[in-house]
């Protein structure tokens, strides 16, 4: 697989000169190249990507598909690090007036080691270079930007508030880089990769049934899920480390994030097949009179919990716990309830080990959707993918109340 960085920057950036331009000739004066150096960058971009990028003809070029394609991808990557370097520099003081144009696919490979691993050890064992030259990547990324990206603390070292600011550019032009690898190469390359965040509901129904198809339609596209709660997520899907996040929505939504709501989940209560509750008219008096086990405070579910019985003194709760593995192997074990939606639960209710108690909760509603970063733009994978997403919300709603 074709990494990012593995292409040379400076012909990248060459690209969208020559499709403007239309001639090798008066590109490679605009972007500061010698015609044979441009030529000659040209076509080893064009070796590794394993398809032609222009059509040459006596009167010029012009770009093919993947060349456009590419082209476009790396326009909006180098906006992302232009945009990282305004935010990284220091006020006061006078840089170069365009950062971005100065860095290498060397420096900002080292520079993304040496910010995911915290330190020059760590990245040198990451990377496979040696740590004077993450060193030395890092100390010349800080002469191109004008400010320090990374400070010694205690016998460790962290990223500075402009360090972290660089890292997030960095990641997202790494992405666009990479989207444009994709997209140049077509169904002759390799599918890419998409990286998803599960949240907990979007576990045990939602992707797995988008995953089961996708794979089928794309089995060259290799998939990342990486599992946590909303507030584990945001981050990297801001930084471009994971692409989506599926899972319940916020109405508090931070900007840079767009929201695209699937369905409408209604939570419920849950407890063990026999419960003494179970198969009883419950009122919400004696539902606070038992022990649950619920998620941490902070939590939208406990919130939603904790809503449930405004007015009340809360419940006990002896158990404290946002694994909702855990809460169902607690549940069919004791006689502790929970609030969870029933997707959640669905596989442990047919199978006879728990069964829902108590009322219907008309006001315990959430919705379920999917999160991108706010001008992120899928490539065909991708779109595919929340394609699907969208088609097995209404699937396995179907599932549910069969």
């Amino acid at each position: 697989m074709i990494r990012p960085f593995d292409l040379n920057l400076r012909h990248l950036r060459a690209l969208g000169q020559v499709i403007a331009q239309g001639s090798l000739n008066r590109a490679a004066e605009a972007v500061g190249l010698s015609q044979p150096a441009l030529t000659q960058g040209l076509a080893k971009l064009e070796r590794q990507l394993g398809v032609t990028l222009f059509d040459r003809h006596p009167d010029g070029v012009t770009p093919s598909v993947a060349g456009t394609a590419l082209a476009d991808r790396v326009g909006r990557a180098f906006d992302q690090l232009a945009a990282a370097s305004r935010r990284s520099a220091r006020r006061g003081t006078r840089g170069f007036a365009r950062p971005e144009m100065l860095m290498t696919a060397t420096q900002l490979d080292a520079y993304l080691h040496f910010a995911n691993a915290q330190g020059f050890a760590g990245a040198s064992a990451s990377s496979g270079m040696s740590q004077p030259a993450v060193h030395r990547a890092v100390r010349e990324l800080e002469q191109v930007c004008a400010t320090p990206l990374a400070e010694r603390r205690g016998r460790g070292m962290a990223l500075t508030p402009a360090g972290r600011a660089l890292a997030r550019g960095v990641r997202l032009a790494a992405s666009e880089i990479a989207a444009g690898i994709a997209e140049a190469r077509g169904a002759d390359g390799d599918g890419g990769r998409i990286a998803i965040g599960a949240m907990p509901l979007s576990r045990a129904l939602l992707l797995p049934h988008s995953l089961a198809e996708f794979l089928r339609d794309e089995p060259r596209t290799i998939v990342d899920v990486v599992e946590g709660s909303w507030r584990e997520l945001v981050d990297p899907l801001l930084d471009g480390v994971i692409d989506i996040m599926v899972g319940a929505l916020r109405e508090d939504c931070p900007p840079g994030i767009d929201q695209l709501p699937l369905f409408t989940d209604r939570l419920a209560i849950f407890g063990r097949r026999g419960h003494p509750l179970a198969g009883t008219s419950v009122d919400l008096d004696t539902l606070a009179a038992q022990s649950w086990v619920v998620g941490p405070v902070g939590t939208p579910l406990r919130a939603h919990w904790e809503a449930l019985f405004a007015g009340r003194a809360p419940p006990p709760v002896p158990v404290e716990c946002g694994s909702v593995m855990v809460i169902r192997g607690l549940l069919a074990q004791s006689d502790l309830l929970t609030l969870l939606s029933p997707d959640q639960v669905a596989l442990e209710v047919r199978a006879g080990m728990l069964e829902a108690i108590g009322p219907d909760l008309p006001d315990a509603v959430r919705t379920i959707g999917i999160s991108t970063r706010a001008g992120w733009r899928p490539t065909r994978a991708q779109s595919r993918m929340i394609a699907l997403l969208q088609r097995a919300s209404d699937e396995t709603r179907v599932q549910e109340i069969g």
